[in-house]
């Protein structure tokens, strides 16, 4: 079984509390996106591993636009770690954990966010030496009554919820006290990314920014 360490790898370097999570199929838009985002205002991108293009995405990210942190998301496999590492990015996050993920991202020294949706899995994966978590999916989960009933018996965990979270209830997410942050597909949506119209995903950007700032107040 893994045991924790007194090391925290759950905590990516990133200011924003919004993270965009993007399925990208064309590598070429990688750059004009993430400039597109900083924006708007947000320094951070989940490239998922859901499609081939995506390594090559992160690694044109992680080349051209430094100031830009970029995760790969739905890391399911231990092969995936050197995968994203080598890709260039900073983070990692899972729709879930297993021992064998964890093993990895700590040998790899890579800050990782464990997937997990109910109680039992925040014990866990809080006992394997994690703070943060990525509540999924978090629609299916429960949403904002799931949070509230886990911030009484587990206040020492913070998540970041994704799975039907969007402009209408991203405030209402970011004001509960253990919501680090929050992400979302709504911020790329499909006609514009078609399109490359990159001024209205710096829009909504925005938008989704002074949300952000609102619910901190």
């Amino acid at each position: 079984m893994t045991t924790p360490t007194a090391t925290c790898f759950d905590r990516p370097a990133f200011r924003s509390r919004v993270v965009p999570v993007i399925v990208l199929t064309d590598p070429a838009q990688a750059l004009p996106l993430a400039h597109a985002l900083l924006e708007g205002g947000i320094d951070v991108m989940e490239i998922t591993l859901r499609h081939d293009s995506a390594l090559a995405a992160i690694e044109a990210v992680a080349k051209g636009l430094p100031q830009m942190q970029v995760g790969a998301g739905t890391v399911t496999r231990v092969a995936d770690v050197q995968r994203v590492i080598d890709a260039g990015a900073s983070f990692a996050l899972s729709p879930g954990c297993t021992d064998a993920l964890v093993d990895a991202v700590r040998a790899a020294r890579l800050p990782f966010i464990p997937g997990v949706m109910t109680p039992g899995e925040v014990l866990r994966a809080r006992e394997q030496g994690f703070s943060l978590m990525k509540l999924f999916p978090a629609a299916q989960a429960g949403g904002l009554a799931m949070l509230k009933a886990l911030g009484a018996p587990i206040p020492d965990v913070q998540f970041c919820p994704t799975g039907g979270v969007s402009i209408d209830t991203l405030a209402d997410f970011l004001a509960l006290p253990n919501v680090a942050m929050a992400g979302g597909s709504w911020l790329t949506p499909a006609d514009a990314m078609a399109k490359g119209d990159w001024a209205r995903i710096s829009r909504l950007a925005r938008e989704a920014t002074a949300a952000a700032h609102a619910a901190s107040r």
